[in-house]
């Protein structure tokens, strides 16, 4: 991502070489024993701070209004924080302008900043309107999964009992769906293809939910879907109505098509999150040993 702003980060250390050029030809050093230890680490501390935020904007942030902003503004700070702490080795004539005009830099890079900010907050209520049905009432980047961009199972677990601890007296369902024959696909069509499966029955789960339902990636090829609100007849018909959608995917992989189906299993969340999702789990188990069976004898 960083090379994408290689253009923000060569200017900007250009005009930190140009202020040590600057301060130190047009300048004269001050003696050791003047120096304000204080002031410079204040001020240099702030610049190196400020040098930090811009690498971490840069390379976590796609390029955008947002991004040139927030970067350009820490940016401003940094340079003008430097151009301040610089005034601590260099005496510079009161006659000259310029290092006043560097350490207004600050206030007008909290200005930008400020300008990002209030544009970030509007980008981030549309990347929460996108990302609601992944994490609902909590953000943490840590219980996402890799592949799918779902919450894992310990984020699960936690909502469960957010939900019964809050909405006692109001319903709420859970539904586990498992891939039918997922090793197969593995198998067939290689683990890279078993991923994209993954992410495509994920992205068609997402599109059919409700805005208050979370999805998350229980185990391996199973998802666990967790309905507030919802009475256990509910979520059996929608548990019936995603795996209809499933079954009608076209996923093509780069050696044929690849036939997707889903198994699942539903209940109301009344009880321990560990214990209902082992109920769920025995109930999608048993009906994959029906299967099974039933292939055989035919």
């Amino acid at each position: 991502m960083l090379q994408l702003h290689r253009f923000t980060l060569i200017v900007s250390g250009l005009a930190l070489l140009a202020c040590v050029c600057l301060y130190s030809t047009l300048g004269i050093a001050k003696p050791f024993a003047v120096w304000k230890w204080t002031d410079i680490i204040s001020e240099g501390g702030t610049a190196v701070m400020a040098g930090s935020w811009v690498l971490f904007t840069l390379s976590s942030r796609p390029g955008g209004l947002v991004t040139r902003l927030l970067a350009g503004g820490l940016s401003m700070i940094m340079i003008g924080s430097f151009a301040d702490c610089l005034d601590e080795f260099f005496a510079i004539s009161k006659a000259a302008r310029w290092d006043h005009w560097l350490e207004s830099l600050v206030p007008l890079g909290m200005l930008c900043v400020t300008c990002g900010m209030y544009y970030w907050r509007h980008e981030q209520f549309r990347l929460n309107e996108h990302l609601q049905k992944r994490e609902r009432l909590f953000r943490d980047h840590r219980a996402f999964d890799r592949i799918t961009q779902l919450a894992n199972a310990d984020y699960l677990r936690r909502q469960i009992r957010h939900e019964q601890a809050h909405s006692a007296g109001q319903p709420c369902a859970l539904v586990l769906l498992d891939i039918d024959g997922f090793h197969r696909i593995n198998r067939d069509h290689g683990q890279r293809e078993g991923d994209r499966v993954l992410q495509a029955v994920g992205h068609m789960l997402l599109l059919n939910l409700r805005n208050d339902d979370l999805l998350c990636r229980y185990a391996g090829d199973r998802f666990a879907l967790l309905m507030p609100g919802t009475s256990a007849a509910e979520a059996e018909a929608l548990a019936r109505h995603l795996s209809a959608m499933v079954g009608q995917m076209r996923h093509h992989a780069r050696d044929g098509r690849v036939q997707i189906s889903l198994r699942h299993a539903s209940a109301v969340a009344d009880v321990a999150p560990d214990v209902l999702l082992a109920q769920l789990s025995r109930e999608l188990a048993l009906q994959a040993e029906a299967k099974s069976a039933g292939t055989a004898a035919a």
